[in-house]
C-alpha cells in the first residue's frame, strides 16, 4: 500500500526548538526509503542509516539546533519545504535560511532529500577579514 506523506508529517520532520530532541530513526523510517540519497551544499550519503548519522553528527557538532518551517507544498512525487535553521556553536549563532526538495519512490516513501541553502555567507560572512572577502567574492559572480 502506498503511504501518502501529508503536510503535517513533514511539519513534524522538519520543526526542531531549541533544546528539543530531534525526530528518532523510528520516526525518519516512518517516511525515507531505506536507499534514500541525501545532498546537501557540504556532503553526499545514501542510505537511512548515513543519513540519520548525517543528522547525528551536526547535531553532535553543535550546542544547539533548531529548524523552523514556513511553507511546505506536497504534490504526488515531490515535496518541497522553505526552512530557518539555527545553528549555535561555542556561543555564536547561526542562521541559514533554505529549501528542502524531496522525491517520493513508488511507496510514497522519501527517496532523495535535498537541501538547498547558502553555506557560506551565514558561516564565514561574521568572521573578521574572512567576512569582507566572502562578500566580495559573491560580487564578483553577481556583478
Amino acid at each position: 500500500m502506498k503511504k501518502i506523506i501529508q503536510e503535517n508529517d513533514l511539519k513534524n520532520l522538519f520543526t526542531k526548538s531549541y533544546g528539543q530532541k530531534p525526530p528518532t530513526k523510528d520516526q525518519w523510517s516512518e517516511f525515507y526509503d531505506q536507499d534514500v540519497v541525501f545532498i546537501d551544499p557540504t556532503q553526499q550519503s545514501k542510505g537511512l542509516n548515513f543519513y540519520i548519522e548525517t543528522q547525528e553528527k551536526l547535531i553532535n557538532r553543535c550546542d544547539d539546533v533548531y529548524l523552523k518551517t514556513h511553507k511546505i507544498l506536497i504534490t504526488e512525487d515531490f515535496g518541497f519545504i522553505e526552512w530557518t535553521m539555527g545553528l549555535k556553536i561555542l556561543g555564536k549563532e547561526f542562521i541559514y535560511d533554505g529549501v528542502t526538495r524531496l522525491i517520493f519512490d513508488q511507496n510514497g516513501l522519501i527517496k532523495e532529500h535535498r537541501d538547498y541553502f547558502d553555506f557560506c555567507g551565514p558561516t564565514f560572512g561574521p568572521v573578521p577579514i574572512l567576512g569582507p572577502f566572502i562578500r566580495w567574492l559573491y560580487g564578483r559572480f553577481v556583478a
